[in-house]
């Protein structure tokens, strides 16, 4: 993997790599003073599924850095938006460069959230025109983003932000789902153990001849969903018995699972199909809203039900 990317709108093959870009010697040679010549509180584009303030730091001889900073609530997170959205600045403010600015982002959450607030680095594998892929993050604390780019960088959202105007609120409620009548996953961020999601004939497979176990590819894989989802029909049965509300699901999870002396995994699996902001979720066209990957999964695994999150919306 290398931050030498192929030129965006210059045709021709890449350059060749010149070993890994992710760590700290790679900050080391990228920092260089530089001064914060764009600073959008509420950064989008044509096309872009959301918006995020961008702080873009610039020198002469040095690689642009931006950092995009965003809350939820603002679209589609910087996470799963980072090939778009870092295309989006490259092509707008830094059209002249062959590669991608370096790229920063920092997810705000609330105060009490189980996600982490922090700076991550993503490295890009690659680059289409001005379209990044294969991101991988590393994580950056702020000294280092500061010791980067040579000079202060806002950690907050801005005076500029302007939230979207509020939608009509839907009702949460998670449901017992049987795991073959998931859409078709399409992943995007495991190329190498999750190519091209997983066809019919494959997951009736799975049903007959069920896999269990582990496999050190990726985090996806690293557990049984069978019993993960075991587990959560059971959290699911127990919660209607006791009327827990949806936004309550995820603690009542995590308490459930150390009562029955679960692991780091099995637990953190357990509590991401009990997020509000995080399970499974089916939209209305076959495809996802969130949980492609841990859907891969178990339809690999041959889990046979498991529990969904909908948005339900009152007449």
């Amino acid at each position: 993997m290398t931050d030498d990317l192929p030129a965006g709108p210059v045709p021709g093959p890449p350059p060749r790599p010149d070993g890994p870009s992710g760590g700290r010697d790679a900050l080391r040679a990228l920092a260089a003073p530089r001064r914060r010549t764009v600073d959008d509180p509420m950064f989008t584009a044509p096309g872009l599924p959301g918006t995020f303030r961008l702080q873009l730091f610039t020198a002469a001889g040095a690689r642009p850095v931006a950092v995009a900073t965003q809350v939820p609530g603002e679209g589609m997170g910087l996470m799963n938006g980072a090939e778009s959205y870092a295309g989006a600045v490259w092509e707008r403010h830094c059209p002249g460069e062959e590669v991608p600015p370096v790229w920063v982002e920092r997810q705000l959450w609330p105060d009490g959230a189980r996600q982490e607030t922090r700076s991550r680095r993503v490295v890009f594998a690659g680059a289409d025109g001005y379209r990044p892929h294969g991101p991988r993050w590393t994580a950056l604390t702020h000294q280092e983003l500061e010791d980067l780019v040579g000079a202060e960088v806002a950690s907050d959202r801005g005076d500029g932000y302007v939230p979207r105007p509020a939608e009509p609120e839907p009702r949460l409620e998670f449901e017992e789902f049987t795991v073959v009548r998931l859409g078709r996953p399409r992943p995007f961020r495991e190329p190498d153990c999750m190519p091209a999601g997983v066809p019919w004939w494959r997951r009736r497979l799975r049903q007959v001849l069920p896999r269990r176990g582990a496999q050190p590819c990726c985090w996806y894989h690293e557990g049984d969903w069978h019993t993960v989802s075991a587990m959560a029909i059971e959290v699911l049965r127990r919660a209607r018995a006791q009327g827990v509300e949806a936004d309550d699901m995820e603690e009542f999870a995590v308490a459930h699972a150390a009562a029955a002396g679960a692991g780091e995994w099995q637990t953190q699996a357990l509590a991401t199909l009990f997020s509000t902001a995080d399970a499974i979720q089916p939209d209305s066209e076959g495809g996802y809203v969130n949980g492609q990957h841990r859907a891969q999964a178990m339809l690999e695994a041959g889990v046979r039900r498991t529990v969904v999150l909908r948005h339900v919306y009152e007449p």
